[in-house]
């Protein structure tokens, strides 16, 4: 038979417990009440324009993108008006399919230049593809905090690698 002292100890704990909760369960009101107050306070949202222009890399600013050729990749950078750093870049080409009814896959490679290797190593790819006679290709890349020197290859299926001038990203 349980003593009266346990009784009460049980009772007290049970006390304690369901005080403990009520108390979460006010700060958790008082907490999401203050949020929505702040919440409601809070100004509409600012519109932001954003705006950016394609220069090539190794002509001035002024100079207008060239059209894509077959047999070449042409790379421009794509720069962003307030920072004045070009990071995302834009590279183009024209494939030409042998077969018109056949699938052309293709894909991009980023390539950076290491002096330890002498040898370019692939920084980033992409793949993709289309049917047709022919296509404008265009790929974006983005390099951030990594200058050094650059080129842009495109491979297709059944074709020789066409590769990119080589830039240097500076920022």
């Amino acid at each position: 038979m349980p003593t009266r002292s346990a009784a009460v100890l049980a009772s007290g704990t049970a006390n304690a417990a369901k005080l403990f909760v009520a108390a979460l369960a006010f700060t958790s009101a008082y907490v999401g009440f203050s949020a929505y107050s702040n919440a409601s306070s809070a100004p509409g949202p600012t519109p932001i324009t954003l705006s950016a222009r394609e220069v090539p890399i190794t002509a001035p600013a002024e100079e207008v993108t060239t059209a894509a050729q077959a047999g070449k990749v042409t790379v421009n950078a794509l720069v962003d008006g307030a920072a004045g750093c070009a990071r995302s870049y834009v590279a183009r080409s024209l494939l030409v399919s042998p077969d018109p009814d056949a699938t052309v896959l293709y894909h991009w490679r980023l390539a950076r230049w290491s002096s330890a290797g002498k040898t370019w190593r692939t920084y980033v790819v992409d793949y993709d593809g289309f049917a047709g006679a022919q296509r404008t290709v265009e790929w974006r890349p983005q390099i951030s905090g990594n200058p050094g020197w650059y080129r842009i290859e495109l491979s297709a299926e059944g074709a020789k690698t066409v590769k990119s001038d080589r830039f240097q990203v500076s920022c």
